[in-house]
């Protein structure tokens, strides 16, 4: 047995055994890389330069995009360079680096998806109090508040992770460095770091669930009040679909964390680990800004006076 110390790297999960299956997740992970920069990047430029954005909501749709795109490029790059040169290795610090960087960033963006909850609640239900709860000093606070309770969350999640004596196996069965897989390498019993750590994070995310669940449950009741066939049309297809993003980022980071060992599966582990740490800043974009007519608009203009002036 040897404690984590002589640990220098550890072994990523290995997507084919052929050199040719090996270049088939690097172009899937371009693509969806592509996908995340460009549709990210759009919005951040639009709200920066477009006055007419400047309110709370596109602020808070600026704060995910940059959330996004840090969490997509702590990932898929790695997993990119490995599948291109076929190679395993992550060294110890990077892998450490990995592991903070993406609950700080995934943390951030569920603490962010439950103030954009708010955010809807209070413009569709409390419509005349709109400007005095969502000034620009409380959005800035909201918006560090969720940035902070990511940092924190990190911090506490690495350190716990990385105290842990590690076996000599450093093989990990994942495409990043997750903490499930790292907590597996453990030498000793670490039933109740786990018990820990399960704790912290679900209560987390289930308070962050249910506050998005009782607002759009408020959010539902008062669209129904509405007249216009138009106006209940307009208000869900802004909410439904950041409903179905939270859903689909909880449920797979919670199935992916708290699944039972009869189910599992490495390849199970690697869709799930897809599904909520990758898909999401490549649809993020799509579902919340680019059907956007407003955000079009905004692009469209900065697009002529680019090319006009």
């Amino acid at each position: 047995m040897s404690n984590s110390s002589s640990i220098t790297h550890f072994l990523l999960l290995a997507f084919a055994d052929t050199r040719e299956l090996q270049l088939l997740p690097f172009w899937l992970f371009m693509g969806i890389s592509l996908a995340a920069l460009l549709g990210n990047g759009l919005i951040i430029t639009a709200v920066a330069f477009a006055h007419r954005l400047h309110t709370p909501m596109y602020f808070f749709l600026l704060n995910l995009a940059l959330l996004d795109l840090g969490s997509i490029s702590t990932t898929v790059p790695k997993a990119m360079a490995n599948s291109l040169w076929d190679s395993r290795a992550i060294s110890y610090a990077d892998c450490a680096a990995q592991v903070f960087l993406v609950f700080f960033l995934m943390s951030a963006e569920l603490c962010l998806l439950t103030v954009m909850a708010y955010d809807r609640y209070v413009a569709i239900c409390r419509p005349l109090l709109y400007r005095t709860l969502l000034g620009s000093r409380a959005c800035v606070h909201m918006a560090a508040a969720a940035w902070g309770s990511g940092f924190l969350n990190a911090v506490l999640h690495t350190a716990n992770t990385f105290s842990i004596p590690l076996c000599q196996d450093n093989v990990l069965d994942q495409f990043f460095c997750e903490i499930p897989q790292i907590l597996k390498l453990s030498c000793s019993d670490v039933s109740l770091r786990e018990v820990g750590l399960l704790v912290f994070g679900v209560c987390t995310a289930l308070g962050c669930f249910v506050f998005i669940v009782v607002s759009y449950v408020q959010i539902f009741r008062a669209v129904l009040r509405i007249p216009s066939q138009q106006g209940q049309h307009k208000a869900f297809s802004t909410c439904l679909p950041h409903l179905a993003v939270v859903s689909l980022f909880l449920s797979t980071a919670v199935f992916d964390h708290l699944h039972p060992p009869s189910i599992l599966s490495p390849s199970l582990d690697l869709g799930v680990a897809i599904l909520y740490s990758v898909v999401p800043p490549a649809v993020n974009p799509l579902i919340y800004a680019l059907r956007n007519q407003e955000i079009k608009d905004a692009l469209w203009k900065l697009m002529q006076r680019t090319l006009f002036h």
